[in-house]
């Protein structure tokens, strides 16, 4: 299961925890602890097969890059070098030590403590912003729909948002990410961004049993307003 959050740094992380604390409720709001006893599920030490699909079939083109929920930073090390001038931010202050001490040397990608829906990143318009399992995390439709409304916000005209979610497809599961149906993706997104292509797939955890589905959902910053259905 994956979580996330982010940007801006934060420069007192105490009170960064408690704005958080008041903005976010999550299965595990304690991230920071996750990583400090290496409870990571979703890092799998190599970059998501979804996104390198996404990219080397060049449905995202490189260009300024929001990844939101890093956790340690696999996959925007992997963008970085291949062109790609990467913001990564993450909730937790372990995390992004983790990422930097990965990303020792590496050119176009910087590391930054956030909480993403409370503070605004620097450095945008973003052609693309990633999420691996943080949009998920938010069990409220109010909440979802507010950070598609800031992932909108911040893309630039053309810029396209990847985000990987977990699905209720599949059979029963104990573990793994969080479930959101598919009409429950697009009542956040459809509003403010315009779906390019959402389906189902594997998504890539350490957690041992039956593989957790995935909905794979891009959509992109909208060059006309979205209009009420109507019956013409």
């Amino acid at each position: 299961m994956a979580k996330r959050c982010m940007l801006h740094p934060l420069t007192n992380e105490l009170h960064g925890a408690r704005r958080i604390a008041t903005v976010i409720t999550m299965a595990h709001p304690d991230w920071n602890a996750r990583y400090a006893e290496g409870d990571l599920p979703w890092d799998t030490g190599k970059p998501d097969e979804h996104l390198v699909k996404i990219v080397d079939g060049g449905a995202v083109k490189a260009g300024r890059t929001l990844e939101i929920g890093c956790g340690t930073g696999t996959n925007a090390l992997w963008l970085a070098a291949r062109g790609f001038d990467v913001l990564a931010v993450d909730l937790a202050p372990l995390a992004i030590e983790k990422a930097r001490a990965k990303a020792a040397g590496a050119r176009n990608c910087l590391f930054e403590v956030l909480d993403f829906l409370a503070g605004k990143p620097e450095g945008g318009p973003f052609d693309f912003v990633f999420d691996r399992g943080t949009f998920h995390v938010f069990d409220e439709a109010d909440v979802r729909a507010r950070f598609a409304e800031r992932v909108a916000g911040l893309l630039a005209p053309g810029g396209r948002w990847l985000s990987l979610i977990g699905s209720t497809e599949g059979g029963p599961r104990d573990t793994g990410p969080p479930r959101r149906t598919a009409r429950e993706v697009l009542a956040s997104i459809e509003p403010v961004l315009e779906l390019v292509d959402l389906h189902a797939d594997y998504f890539e955890t350490m957690i041992e049993g039956p593989a957790a589905m995935a909905w794979i959902c891009l959509s992109r910053r909208r060059a006309v307003d979205a209009v009420p259905s109507t019956r013409r």
